[in-house]
């Protein structure tokens, strides 16, 4: 039997909640090639995450424990997930494709001399296995089919639901060799810390772009997602013109985000952008130019001066409790 390994997401000894809708896709994945669905866990005391992953619709959960993954490496991760897919007689090992992600995954194609397929949106199996993934900005979309026993994917996140919680899968240790690097030191990571949450996985995202002219206009973006209890983001343009910092970008070259509701304020809408957004449940925009590409993806539009609206909007959503 062919089966799906997953690889559940950690960084600074949490579980990264990317990991459920990766959950879902190899769900998706291991329907279609007549599997189960193993799901990873490397950690150096990997208990309570192991818990929680077992609650998410996998068949089984493997844990490899050991020292060195206290923190992550992408020299330790990938040849010890390589060899849990071995075991695991895994058709297809796939992760979020995060910057982690993006880190590991190749190399552990490159131990399984496997095709790769990044930022996959769907799997099916007709004649054949396939996947679908953007291109060009997410322009055109893309159907791929990899033609090696084994399949590494990175997942396009966003275009899957959390995996829902139900009983849990039994959980098992594996025998792992990790191994051990002269030349390699994890040094320290650095995360930035706020008290939103992670663009990512916000339920509501305040988007600001080029058109609000200064780094002090976005204060009123802050505090219009403080209402919501949501997280900021911005434009590569306002990010380049100083604005906003580089982790809130959304976009191409930034974050992909798909939140219940996303509010452009002074974003044009290039296709760069949109193509790090369109997946919202939800689209408003507000700008002067009505004309901007952004009303084209929008479910409401405002042809209105942000400097006008937005505070018009706090003032109205605190009368209304909202925040409260």
């Amino acid at each position: 039997m062919s089966n799906v390994l997953v690889v559940a997401e950690i960084q600074a000894g949490k579980l990264r909640s990317s990991t459920f809708p990766t959950i879902s896709f190899a769900r998706d994945a291991a329907d279609a090639i007549g599997g189960e669905v193993y799901a990873l866990v490397l950690d150096d005391d990997a208990g309570d995450i192991a818990d929680a992953v077992a609650k998410r619709g996998v068949d089984k959960v493997l844990t490899a424990e050991a020292p060195e993954f206290e923190t992550y490496t992408a020299e330790t991760w990938a040849p010890v997930v390589a060899q849990v897919a071995k075991q695991v007689d895994a058709e297809i090992v796939c992760g979020p494709a995060s910057s982690q992600g993006s880190d590991y995954l190749p190399r552990v194609a490159q131990a399984l001399e496997a095709g790769m397929v990044t930022n996959a949106m769907d799997v099916t199996n007709g004649d054949t296995l396939r996947f679908r993934r953007p291109i060009w900005s997410g322009s055109v979309i893309k159907t791929v089919e990899v033609t090696t026993p084994t399949k590494i994917v990175s997942v396009r996140t966003t275009d899957f639901d959390d995996s829902p919680e139900g009983d849990a899968a039994p959980i098992e240790s594996v025998d792992v060799d990790v191994p051990t690097f002269d030349n390699v030191e994890h040094l320290g990571l650095e995360l930035v810390k706020s008290e939103r949450p992670e663009l990512t996985d916000a339920d509501v995202v305040i988007s600001g772009g080029r058109g609000l002219k200064s780094a002090e206009a976005f204060d009123m973006l802050e505090e219009l997602a403080d209402l919501f209890g949501g997280a900021v983001g911005a434009s590569r343009a306002a990010v380049d013109s100083g604005y906003a910092p580089n982790d809130w970008q959304i976009g191409q070259t930034g974050k992909v985000v798909a939140p219940e509701l996303y509010v452009a304020i002074a974003i044009s809408g290039a296709i760069q952008h949109l193509s790090g957004m369109k997946g919202s449940k939800f689209i408003v925009a507000i700008n002067t130019d009505p004309e901007a590409p952004i009303f084209d993806v929008a479910d409401y539009g405002l042809v209105q001066d942000a400097f006008e609206v937005v505070p018009e909007l706090n003032e109205k959503l605190k009368k209304l409790g909202v925040g409260d």
